[in-house]
């Protein structure tokens, strides 16, 4: 990117039109990494919602026990974030190796979403599918308890009406 003020950051546009520009438009260029964020994104929304679904109905009725209710949705929100980072984590992996800077700036190591996993996994091992989880969790966790609880709240507003 051409920039004649080295502390300019540029524009999400700017960025875009360059890599169109230099590396085109279909999946090797603006859409390179399209299914490894697909696939990151489905999985974790597919356990992330489906746990809290189909588990949540099981929790003592919100009119009987309002905090008891929400104690156990706020547990289950973390725990259906927690597991869905869990199992998604090697899509994000694979996504951010085809997406990040390659090992060589001539060579492109990383293609797509299944090589990419192959290819860490042969040779970084299994647990390098996994790196970044902690934080992830840390992240995902508390913000799959805080999303499900305003959305059950909205959701139950907006019924009103």
């Amino acid at each position: 990117m051409r920039n004649t003020n080295p502390k300019e950051v540029p524009t999400s546009g700017q960025m875009a039109r360059e890599i169109i520009r230099t590396e085109g438009f279909g999946t090797t260029g603006i859409f390179r990494g399209l299914t490894s964020t697909v696939a990151r994104n489905g999985t974790w929304n597919m356990v992330y919602f489906g746990l809290y679904h189909n588990v949540k109905e099981f929790f003592p009725d919100a009119k009987e026990s309002p905090s008891m209710n929400l104690v156990y949705r706020i547990l289950l929100g973390f725990l259906a974030g927690s597991l869905a980072s869990v199992v998604n984590i090697p899509f994000d992996v694979a996504k951010s190796r085809i997406q990040g800077p390659q090992p060589d700036p001539l060579n492109r190591k990383y293609h797509g979403c299944l090589q990419s996993m192959g290819l860490v996994y042969k040779e970084e091992g299994f647990f390098a599918l996994y790196k970044g989880l902690l934080p992830k969790i840390m992240r995902l966790g508390p913000g799959g308890a805080i999303m499900l609880i305003v959305y059950d709240e909205v959701y139950k507003y907006l019924r009103q009406y």
